[in-house]
């Protein structure tokens, strides 16, 4: 009899880890709805199972049914209230419901988000995450709700000791909100000297073009292109030189290159660099040559509109 009961909890165990690790490559190979259907099923015959239930809210969460999500990291929260991660993930599913809520329904979800990301933090005084939650929570809120640059930047200070690169990046996205960019490039400038990611140089490139600077945009993807050999940068490049008409034999350069080594890792269809090269086209008042990159990049993605309102355009010339 005991023999037998060894074997029945083993099987039994072995059978939930594997619907568990189940789940977890659905939602890592983006099937969430074979993921949720997996837990679904799975939690019928153990509801307390933690994490069967954050496993459903992440799949519920990454197919944007927000209230659903809630529920379950509600639960969780529920179950063991002194776990970071529940608040933390609890708190993330309330605030994107509330962005895709009316201004009125979100102002009453706002302070429960507040209230979980703070818990969070609390917690866990290494919590990364909850504390990049808290630095863009104050910065775009309103003074009047709870908004608030000084709280912004003390989050930003505590990531800063917990990673040096985090607590650049926050501050220079801080001072960017607060209309003070010199401040903003400062920071962002010191993440890449500190880090040296991709992302360090999307963030100072998207400030640049904030502030309608694309020379600087472009000096800044070529220097990332450089340093981190990312084909995707000369893409970025390309993108930069179409969108604001500078550099344009650059961005022809650089989205051809991009073109002869794209792969599925560079992340962007190549589509959309067919678009950019008619953008430069048009740009130089090449109408033929326009005209054969956009009828490519139509031609492999039809549905996207800004692709035929580009030919509309390039069409007039």
């Amino acid at each position: 009899m005991i023999r037998f009961l060894c074997i029945f909890f083993t099987t039994s165990m072995c059978l939930a880890q594997g619907s568990k690790e189940k789940a977890e490559g659905f939602i890592a190979e983006k099937e969430f709805k074979s993921a949720q259907r997996e837990m679904v099923t799975f939690l019928e015959s153990n509801p307390e199972d933690k994490e069967a239930i954050e496993l459903l809210g992440d799949a519920y969460g990454h197919q944007k049914k927000w209230d659903a999500a809630i529920e379950q990291y509600k639960t969780l929260t529920e179950k063991e209230p002194n776990n970071a991660n529940y608040q933390y993930k609890y708190g993330g599913a309330l605030g994107m419901k509330a962005l895709s809520s009316s201004k009125i329904k979100a102002l009453g979800i706002i302070g429960d988000v507040k209230e979980a990301f703070l818990k969070a933090a609390e917690l866990d005084p290494n919590h990364i995450d909850a504390r990049w939650a808290l630095v863009e929570l104050y910065v775009s809120l309103p003074g009047i709700i709870g908004g608030s640059n000084s709280k912004a930047l003390k989050y930003a200070n505590e990531l800063q000791n917990l990673s040096k690169v985090d607590g650049y990046l926050a501050k220079g996205y801080v001072y960017e909100y607060d209309d003070e960019p010199e401040l903003a490039e400062k920071y962002y400038k010191l993440a890449i000297k500190v880090g040296g990611s991709v992302t360090c140089y999307e963030k100072l490139t998207q400030f640049y073009e904030e502030q309608n600077e694309p020379e600087k945009a472009i000096s800044n993807l070529e220097e990332g292109q450089i340093k981190l050999q990312r084909n995707a940068m000369h893409y970025q490049i390309g993108k930069v030189c179409a969108d604001y008409n500078v550099q344009l034999d650059k961005g022809e350069k650089c989205l051809k290159v991009y073109l002869s080594n794209h792969s599925s890792k560079d992340g962007v269809p190549k589509e959309w660099a067919y678009y950019r090269l008619a953008q430069i086209y048009k740009h130089k008042k090449n109408k033929t040559a326009a005209l054969k990159w956009i009828d490519k990049a139509i031609s492999g993605l039809p549905k996207i509109k800004v692709f035929k309102e580009e030919k509309a355009n390039i069409s007039q010339l």
